[in-house]
């Protein structure tokens, strides 16, 4: 199977396709489809089991978001990130903080910084294990959906005795957090992070190493530099493609400066890299990386005030910015135009799932329909962040 995507590169060439003669047919995978992980409608025209061409359509859970916001105080547009990648919504919530403390001046007290990087971390690994669980779903395998959503379980029950919800959590405020971490909490995160350590390397074994899921994966859907460039693609898909690259070392913000951790960069399982293996394996070792970075801020964090000094009513200074954080599935940018009023004169959110989505019509040529499931799979979208 993982022959695949080499054997049909001869379909890549009109001229040879059009010897056969053959009619293309036209099926549409999703919008409720389980492979497109969310409303996403691929329309693909296909010559038997062989991928012609992917035209995404997307806008099916289209929200308004950015356009709300030009209404809403700067306080209020919080839970309104929290709904664009509802898989990482820590991650959201922060990289806008980020934009108004840059405006305003804000000094973040050292305790708030360290709790904002752990449950950020806690985040990533949540994210990560539903890919894993999910992914493997779209390649025929249950059992680590559930051992994936058991663990991620864990992270969930402690984001809600800290914001008091599961998924949309209005936890990072302008200035610090809403609520502090309790000596308890912090206990369980150390024993979850040592049993997670164990639990991953036995998933990896179970699926990564499984001879089914390397002939799915390896060699099938790659994503070359030269192409992750063009497309402006960041995240695990570029450094599944074998670029070192990440805002946390890169573009550094927070506390991540102070503390130890490595880049997962693609090394391709059978020589070639950026193929789906990659992209999976590097969402596996980060959540390692992310449970080194998280010892880190236990052993590190100390007692103190965890909001800085805020005005009641916040009106950032005329100008703009644009920040940039490194989410789960990649960088989220904030651009933020201000008038000096109340509101946002303008806010736009670059999404990396967006991006993302632009890279399957690239790719699905002269794959089969059940290499491009894979492919899907592999760039982990939230159709949420997609059409905001």
């Amino acid at each position: 199977m993982s022959d695949h995507s080499t054997t049909s590169e001869w379909y890549k060439n009109p001229a040879e396709r059009e010897v056969l003669k053959t009619d293309l047919l036209t099926l549409n995978m999703g919008p409720q489809h389980p492979a497109t992980h969310g409303v996403l409608r691929v329309e693909i025209k296909t010559d038997s089991e062989i991928v012609v061409e992917a035209i995404p359509h997307i806008g099916y859970l289209h929200r308004c978001m950015e356009k709300h916001c030009e209404g809403l105080d700067y306080r209020g547009i919080i839970p309104y990130t929290d709904r664009m990648d509802y898989l990482g919504a820590m991650g959201m919530e922060w990289g806008y903080a980020l934009t108004l403390e840059k405006m305003l001046g804000t000094e973040v007290p050292q305790r708030a910084e360290y709790i904002r990087v752990l449950v950020a971390e806690l985040q990533r690994i949540a994210s990560h294990l539903m890919f894993f669980g999910t992914y493997a779903i779209d390649l025929g395998a249950f059992s680590p959906f559930l051992y994936a959503f058991q663990d991620r379980e864990t992270i969930l029950r402690i984001f809600e005795e800290l914001s008091g919800a599961r998924l949309l959590y209005n936890y990072i405020w302008i200035g610090g957090v809403w609520n502090d971490i309790t000596d308890g909490q912090l206990r369980r995160i150390t024993k979850f992070c040592e049993e997670m350590s164990e639990s991953l390397k036995k998933y990896h074994a179970l699926v990564g190493e499984n001879h089914i899921f390397v002939g799915r994966t390896a060699n099938v859907g790659m994503m070359s530099k030269e192409l992750c460039f063009d497309h402006g693609a960041t995240g695990p898909i570029l450094r599944g493609s074998g670029v070192n690259w990440d805002l946390r070392k890169n573009r550094t913000y927070g506390l991540y400066k102070d503390l130890d951790f490595d880049i997962i960069v693609g090394e391709g399982i059978k020589g070639q890299v950026g193929d789906c293996w990659d992209r999976y394996w590097v969402r596996m070792q980060e959540m390692h990386e992310s449970i080194k970075i998280i010892k880190q801020c236990l052993d590190g964090i100390e007692e103190g005030p965890i909001i800085g000094k805020v005005p009641k009513v916040i009106k950032i200074p005329e100008g703009e910015i644009y920040m940039r954080t490194e989410c789960p599935r990649g960088e989220l940018g904030y651009h933020l135009i201000s008038n000096g009023g109340k509101t946002p004169y303008r806010l736009k959110v670059k999404s990396s799932c967006f991006t993302h989505v632009g890279l399957l019509p690239e790719v699905a040529k002269g794959q089969m329909i059940a290499d491009f499931v894979a492919t899907i799979g592999s760039i982990d979208i939230v159709l949420g962040e997609v059409d905001r």
